[in-house]
Formats: C-alpha cells, structure tokens, sequence
C-alpha cells in the first residue's frame, strides 16, 4: 500500500538551531497514529512542517506520492491546534469557527453559502454539540471546545487530520471522549496523527504509535515498544511499564517507588 503522507530525511530548526534531523516517517491510508514525547521535543515542529507552516532544511515531504513544494501544505488536510494557542475571548460563534475550515478549504470568504451553513451545522450535529452552534467559543466547555475544532478540521473534508497535544490541558473525561470519537472517525475512515505526552491515553485508544524525541526512537503497536528502554530513550526518565489485563500502562518510578498499587490501581482507572 502507497503511503497516504510520506517524510523522509527531514530536517527542521529555527535560526541556526536544528531540532530534529533526518527523520522518516509514512502515515498510510487510515491509519491512527500518536506521535509520543516529551515537551520540547520537536513534535509540533514537525507537524507544523508537514502543515508548510514551518520550512524544512533538507528532506521532502510526499502527499500520496507526490512531493510537496516548501511552504505548501497536503491538499486535504484538517488541523487542530494546541488549546494554549487559541484566543478564547476572540468574539466568535462555534458555527463561526467550524466555518473557518471552509473558508480556508474552498476559498470562499467572506462569501459562504447556505449549503455550507448546513454543512457546518451537520457536522456539529455529527459531533454531538449542535446546541452550541450560536454560543461564544469562549463559553464552551473544554469538550464542547475541542469538538468545534475538530469539526473545523473536518469541514474540508480531509483525508488526514492532525492534532496538536488536543487533550493537554483537559481532564480524564473530556480525554477519554475525544480520543473515544477520533476511533469512530478512523473506523470510517479518516487518517489521524495525534502528538501527546500522555502515554496511557495513547497506550488505551491507539493501535500505532511513534515514539520522537528529536529524531524518530521506534514505532509499532503500544504493546511492543513501551518498554522501559524505549521510553527512557524518549523522555530521559525511568519508567515502569505493566501488563494489566491485556493493556499496557505506565508509571514513573519515582511515584510507583512509594506508592505502587495507588499507582496502578489510578492508572487502570484511567
């Protein structure tokens, strides 16, 4: 099978910084990928790289075979940002930001048609929030704000959506629900690469994850390579890694030195 969206031998920096050099990686046709690492570690870069907001130094990157100019994103890609880069207070509607996606996709602004009204409220729907169509984004619950992004994402009708740490400021349950609803998109279909921190949430929802910390360690199925090895190599920290019914779940040693079945008890929880 072709791979969907293709890097190879990328290298990225600011000014005279490199953060990550000659990385590889293929993304295939519906796929759902978490990319795993530390803060710092060049995961927004690169997906920042592969939106053509960031300039790579060497390498290429291929969407369905066909290499990119620098500075251009895939042609059907959805993006949702980091929370912390959001302005809240931004005086918007939920329907008013998921239409963004279409304005950006077919180039319509200011002028969006009826159909695309519908199309956003559909999607909205689709999601479970179509109540919040008329709210301030800023009036939403965390959930109910990650949701309106997702649905931005989705208006082009992308074939990859990328998420940039889309549940780093939120709490176990507005996880769980994204994480739970990316699963039902991917199963019709939609290719996801996700970047997180949170390795139980990957370890839980995830069937593929690629372990990065400014260059790519491994990848394969959470239960082959979170090993403490390999998760050492990524976050520079001692880890303990269990077998719980089936699930992998992963501790600091630290925490579990004293309080080990607390430790295991919240992560299987979780």
């Amino acid at each position: 099978m072709e791979p969907l969206l293709e890097v190879k031998n990328l290298t990225c920096g600011y000014e005279t910084a490199p953060v990550f050099r000659q990385v590889n990686l293929a993304l295939y046709p519906g796929q759902f990928c978490g990319l795993v690492g530390p803060s710092g570690s060049g995961k927004t870069t690169l997906i920042r790289a592969i939106l053509g907001l960031n300039r790579p130094w060497e390498g290429e990157i291929l969407f369905r075979g066909i290499r990119l100019k620098p500075g251009n994103s895939p042609p059907k890609v959805g993006y949702v940002p980091q929370v912390e880069t959001v302005d809240w207070n931004f005086p918007v509607t939920a329907l008013e930001v998921v239409m963004m996606g279409r304005y950006r996709h077919q180039h319509k602004w200011p002028w969006l048609s009826a159909q695309d009204k519908a199309a956003a409220r559909e999607l909205l729907a689709r999601l479970g929030i179509e109540e919040v169509a008329g709210q301030a984004i800023g009036e939403l619950s965390g959930g109910q704000q990650q949701r309106v992004f997702l649905a931005r994402a989705l208006i082009g009708e992308p074939d990859i959506v990328l998420l940039d740490e889309p549940t780093s400021s939120s709490d176990l349950r507005v996880q769980h629900e994204l994480l739970h609803l990316l699963s039902q998109l991917n199963q019709q279909g939609l290719t996801v690469l996700l970047s997180t921190h949170d390795l139980n949430s990957v370890a839980t929802h995830l069937p593929w994850v690629v372990c990065f910390n400014h260059s790519l360690i491994c990848q394969g199925k959470p239960i082959d390579i979170f090993t403490p090895a390999n998760l050492e190599r990524t976050f520079g920290a001692e880890m303990v890694v269990y077998h719980h019914e089936g699930r992998v779940l992963i501790a600091n040693s630290m925490t579990t030195q004293f309080h080990p079945n607390q430790h295991l008890e919240h992560i299987a929880k979780s």
